[in-house]
């Protein structure tokens, strides 16, 4: 992509992304999930280092298309992005929102993280807590976790039966569709983190009790429904990756690698708006006459 200006013209000098990663990671029609390694790196011609230097370089791209998408909205714009993230524990969720999301201006941000639902919660419909959350025009809203979790942990423990999880992945593609429709750009994005690394994560927690409050003991009682889970991924991949909401599987094993894809995704979303600057409601040159007297 332009450094400048966000095109998708792709770059093939060492350390970049050789082709879109959006289109290389798109859960598209016969898409499995069990066929994708997650150490893997696809699109990217660079190591650890050279990931590290493109995500710093690529931040201000980042920056920039979403000051104009903020910009846009305070002169009538109704255009937003939403990033939708979901995955297994300590996949690199946290990590996304701080080194991707983290390097724009945080007045244009809205991050939501969706915890288990209260009483009151589960006494509505699962999208009615979803829709308050939804980006206002302007701003990268950010799902950690989202309306997912009611077709995922749900299929999983049999919470929910196959008639109403069907009528959930269609509420979920009718909901998203209302988005759409409305200027929101959705990004899905699944991180595909291996059962080992995520042991070695969970290891790594234990080991540091810098880290012990990021642990949870249910953490393990999940673990044990792996392939339960890997199941449930797959089955929302097959009903709601659409044409105008497709999820994309990122490998996480590599966290560098991890960032740097969702950066570049959402740099895609965010350039394929084709913004432009928009222009004041007064004249340059008086107001710099008036200015020259001031």
């Amino acid at each position: 992509m332009n450094p400048k200006t966000g095109s998708r013209k792709a770059r093939t000098h060492k350390g970049v992304f050789t082709a879109s990663p959006a289109a290389l990671l798109r859960a598209d029609p016969g898409f499995r999930l069990a066929d994708r390694p997650t150490d893997a790196t696809p699109g990217f011609t660079g190591k650890k280092n050279d990931g590290a230097a493109a995500l710093g370089a690529r931040a201000g791209v980042l920056a920039g298309l979403q000051e104009q998408l903020f910009a846009e909205s305070r002169f009538g714009g109704t255009r937003s992005v939403l990033l939708v993230l979901q995955a297994m524990d300590t996949a690199g969720k946290g990590g996304i929102v701080k080194h991707v999301v983290g390097s724009v201006d945080p007045q244009g941000v809205q991050l939501k993280s969706f915890k288990a639902p209260t009483d009151e919660e589960k006494s509505h419909d699962f999208l009615w807590r979803i829709r308050p959350n939804v980006p206002a025009a302007g701003m990268v809203g950010v799902f950690d976790r989202s309306h997912y979790e009611d077709v995922l942990i749900h299929r999983v423990h049999g919470w929910a039966d196959a008639a109403e999880l069907g009528r959930r992945y269609a509420a979920i593609n009718a909901f998203e569709a209302e988005l759409t429709a409305a200027g929101t750009t959705v990004v899905k994005v699944m991180l595909n983190v291996g059962g080992d690394e995520q042991r070695r994560r969970l290891a790594a927690r234990l080991a540091d009790p810098t880290k012990h409050w990021k642990y949870s003991t249910t953490d393990l009682d999940e673990r044990a429904y792996w392939p339960a889970y890997m199941d449930a991924y797959q089955a929302a991949f097959d009903r709601t990756s659409t044409p105008a909401a497709p999820w994309h599987v990122v490998p996480a094993d590599r966290k560098w690698y991890a960032r740097l894809a969702v950066q570049e995704i959402l740099i895609e979303a965010l350039a394929a708006l084709d913004m432009t600057w928009p222009s004041g409601h007064f004249d340059v040159a008086v107001e710099l006459a008036r200015l020259a007297q001031a």
